[in-house]
């Protein structure tokens, strides 16, 4: 199993979240359990997640927060928001794991330096 990916219940939970996140990256999930690519993605960024440990993992069921999936316009799943100081990075929309790993491998090389 993948080190612990957060779910957060509320808007909140999700803004304390990134608020302690600091420096570090953000990597958020929007997923249905519905949705087919979702499921192809979910142990992949399960794998990324025991892969590359110092982002902090993030997934929400927009089904179960649709309130927190409107404040970010997520509107094809699976989406990936990256965010880090608090702010928004990048947005990756559909399966596309290779871009994803791209994404988190980039952060990791810029933190080395």
């Amino acid at each position: 199993m993948s080190q612990t990916i957060k779910h957060p219940k509320s808007q909140e939970e999700l803004n304390a979240i990134l608020a302690e996140a600091g420096s570090k990256l953000v990597v958020i999930d929007f997923f249905a359990t519905w949705c087919g690519p979702c499921r192809l993605m979910t142990p992949k960024f399960n794998k990324l997640a025991d892969e590359f440990a110092d982002p902090i993992y993030v997934g929400i069921d927009v089904d179960e927060h649709e309130h927190i999936a409107a404040n970010y316009e997520i509107n094809v799943m699976p989406t990936f928001v990256f965010f880090k100081d608090g702010k928004k990075l990048t947005v990756i929309e559909g399966n596309n794991y290779e871009e994803l790993r791209k994404t988190i491998e980039s952060n990791k090389l810029r933190n080395l330096y």
